[in-house]
C-alpha cells in the first residue's frame, strides 16, 4: 500500500521521546518551541482588526507571496543579515519546512548527493530523503562546517548537488559558521558547481557576541538559497518563512510550490505585513532575547556546576539549543527512559545523524522550560549520567 520512500523514513525514535513525555510533569528539553506567553497578543488583535476590510485578505493570493509583506522583509533582511535581494528572488512559504520539501522537489534526483553537516535537523534529513537523496557527512566543530574537510571530499571527485547547512546558532549543536568559513563555503560552490541552501531559523535570537552576516550575503553567482521562519521569531502558527534565490532559480521554485498549494496563508501574511510595518516585528525580537538568555545562561550555569567531568557541551551565543557530549561508553538513546522516569527528557544525538554518530550526545533546548525548572533538570541529567 505504502511507497517505499516513506517506509524508509524512520521517525520511530522522535515518536518515542513525544509518547514518554506525553501527559507527565516532566522537565522537557526536548523541544524546539517558543514560549507561548511572549506571544504579542494586543498587537495581533489590533492587525486582525485593521486588515479585517481588506477583501484580498480572504481571498487566493500570489505563489510568491503578498508583495506588501516580501517587500517588509527586504528591508528587515538587509538591516539584520545584510542580504540585498530584489522583490523577485522571495518567497513566501508555508513554514521553512516547505521551503526544504520545494528544493528537494525541484533541485534533487534519486541518487543525487547531499552534503549535510554532522549532527544537522533531523527533519530536514528525512525531507530530502523523501525524494530518494544519498547523503555525506561533514563534521563541525566552534566555528561551524568543516570547510576544508569538505574541499577535501569534493577533490577527490565527489560530484554534489546541495549542501544543507545551518550556520548561525545551529541545530542541534548551537554553533555559528565564522566568516571566512562562509565565503569559502561560497568559493567552492562557484568552484565544484553546487548549490548551497542556507536554513537560518535561529539567526536573530542573538544573546551575546558579534553578528555575522548570511552566508547568501557573499552570493555573487545566486549559488545560495536562504531560508528563514517566523515561527522562532514572531507566531509559529500562521505557518509563514520565506525562501531567498536567484531569479534563475525562483522560475523553477515557484512551480515546485504553485503544485503544492497554490499560495501560502494569505490571512497571516497581512496580518504580519500589519504588525511589521509598524516597526513591531524588532521590537518582538528584542522581548524574546531578553525573555531567553537568562534561560540560555541558566542551563550553562547548570552543566557547570552540576555535570561530572566526563561531559562537555557546546556554549551557544544564540539560538534554542545546547549541545552535550559524554566522553565515555553511554548510549543516550538507552538512557532516555531512564531520564523520563527521573521527570526529565532530551532528544538523544543519533537522530541527528543520516551515517554515523551520536550515540553519546544529546540536544538540549533552554527556551520552553523556566530557569527553576532548567537548573532542576539539569541537575537530575547529571546524577543519571554519573551512574551510567
Amino acid at each position: 500500500m505504502f511507497s517505499q520512500r516513506i517506509l524508509d523514513i524512520d521517525m520511530s525514535e522522535v515518536k518515542r521521546v513525544v509518547s514518554l513525555i506525553k501527559g507527565g510533569n516532566v522537565i522537557s528539553f526536548a523541544g524546539g518551541v517558543p514560549s507561548k506567553e511572549l506571544f504579542p497578543l494586543k498587537e495581533l488583535r489590533e492587525a486582525f482588526l485593521e486588515v479585517g476590510e481588506i477583501a484580498d485578505v480572504f481571498q487566493y493570493g500570489s505563489t510568491l507571496g503578498f508583495e506588501g509583506l516580501r517587500e517588509e522583509l527586504l528591508k528587515h533582511l538587509k538591516e539584520s543579515q545584510e542580504i540585498h535581494a530584489k522583490l523577485e528572488e522571495i518567497m513566501i512559504t508555508h513554514g521553512s519546512q516547505q521551503g526544504i520539501d520545494i528544493i528537494g522537489r525541484v533541485l534533487v534526483d534519486p541518487g543525487d548527493i547531499i552534503v549535510v553537516e554532522a549532527p544537522t535537523y533531523f527533519v530536514a534529513l528525512n525531507t530530502f530523503q523523501v525524494y530518494e537523496a544519498r547523503f555525506l557527512q561533514v563534521g563541525l566543530d566552534e566555528e561551524g562546517l568543516k570547510t576544508e574537510e569538505l574541499e577535501s571530499l569534493l577533490r577527490k571527485g565527489e560530484k554534489i548537488k546541495l549542501v544543507y547547512t545551518i550556520p548561525t546558532f545551529q541545530n542541534p549543536s548551537g554553533v555559528t559558521m565564522g566568516e571566512e568559513r562562509r565565503k569559502h563555503l561560497v568559493e567552492l560552490a562557484e568552484d565544484f558547481d553546487f548549490i548551497i541552501v542556507e536554513d537560518n531559523p535561529y539567526g536573530e535570537l542573538r544573546y551575546s557576541g558579534s553578528p555575522v552576516k548570511a552566508i547568501k550575503h557573499f552570493d555573487k553567482s545566486g549559488r545560495v538559497i536562504n531560508l528563514g521562519t517566523f515561527s522562532k521569531i514572531f507566531v509559529p502558527g500562521f505557518r509563514l518563512a520565506w525562501l531567498i534565490a536567484s531569479e534563475e532559480l525562483m522560475e523553477k521554485l515557484e512551480v515546485g510550490k504553485l503544485t503544492t498549494d497554490v499560495c501560502s496563508n494569505t490571512v497571516g501574511q497581512y496580518v504580519t505585513w500589519a504588525f511589521m510595518r509598524k516597526g513591531l516585528l524588532k521590537k518582538h525580537i528584542q522581548r524574546l532575547i531578553e525573555f531567553y538568555r537568562p534561560k540560555r545562561d541558566a542551563m550553562l550555569e547548570a552543566l557547570d556546576e552540576f555535570m561530572p567531568e566526563n561531559v562537555s557541551w557546546t556554549k551557544p551565543d544564540g539560538g534554542m539549543f545546547i549541545w552535550l557530549t559524554i566522553d565515555d561508553n553511554v548510549d543516550t538513546k538507552e538512557m532516555l527512559e531512564d531520564a523520563v522516569k527521573r521527570g526529565v527528557a532530551y532528544v538523544p544525538g543519533k537522530v541527528f545523524y543520516t551515517l554515523r554518530g551520536g550515540e553519546n550526545q544529546m540536544r538540549l533546548n533552554f527556551t520552553f522550560e523556566s530557569v527553576e525548572r532548567i537548573r532542576e533538570g539539569v541537575k537530575i541529567l547529571a546524577k543519571l549520567i554519573s551512574i551510567s
